[in-house]
């Protein structure tokens, strides 16, 4: 992806993760087998990012056998919400993590890694203190509930220093709106993984998703 070039001596909890995606899959696995396939179709599909969620007992096994298996794929942990899980994800194979907020102690826990960390924000108050923090990437979640596009318009007025990675609400058909805002680096969804076709191991419907998707990213 474009713009996420950082100062070589910025802390490794500070810096950008690097792909060409600008859409990220936020992803919820029950079963780790189906881990590699999912990566290879977004793969196909022109997606080289993934956000596997701790949202489920199987997301370290899962994180684990994409870190082996797919080392292309650049590979995220979400839904990182205490210190204790930052080890965990190194140990499966995480490249980055993300969270729906953030915390002193979930801060104070990625600055000992070396992996960038994406904090969760929703109001102005709290983009205010992650920038306090040091970030200047963050995850605005939930962006319905937060506001939307309306949202990020106001707050790229008196903060026009902070990009965000929006999460939630956003979808095919809103999406090229919202990744043609200047304080919009990236987006997350759910949309391209439905859970029937995870259960299902349709992996062709997946590919074609994320290839529609990448092509809106592109402005095609």
């Amino acid at each position: 992806m474009t713009d996420t070039s950082t100062n070589p001596n910025t802390p490794a909890h500070l810096q950008h993760p690097r792909f060409r995606s600008r859409v990220v899959p936020v992803i919820v696995l029950n079963d780790p087998q189906h881990a590699v396939p999912l990566a290879h179709a977004l793969l196909e599909g022109g997606i080289d990012v993934m956000e596997i969620t701790l949202r489920s007992d199987a997301a370290l096994d899962a994180i684990e056998a994409v870190a082996k298996a797919v080392p292309e794929m650049h590979l995220g942990a979400g839904t990182v919400t205490r210190a204790s899980d930052v080890p965990r994800i190194i140990d499966a194979g995480a490249r980055f993590a993300l969270s729906p907020g953030c915390t002193d102690a979930l801060v104070d826990a990625m600055r000992a890694t070396g992996l960038p960390f994406i904090p969760g924000v929703m109001t102005p108050g709290e983009v205010m203190r992650a920038r306090d923090h040091g970030f200047t990437l963050m995850k605005l979640f939930p962006a319905q509930q937060a506001g939307g596009i309306a949202m990020l318009k106001a707050l790229g007025a008196p903060l026009p220093d902070v990009r965000f990675c929006p999460t939630g609400g956003v979808g095919p058909d809103n999406l090229r709106e919202v990744l043609a805002l200047p304080n919009v680096a990236m987006a997350g969804g759910s949309w391209l993984t439905p859970a029937d076709a995870l259960q299902a191991g349709d992996w062709p419907r997946i590919t074609a998703l994320a290839r529609e998707a990448a092509a809106i990213a592109r402005g095609q």
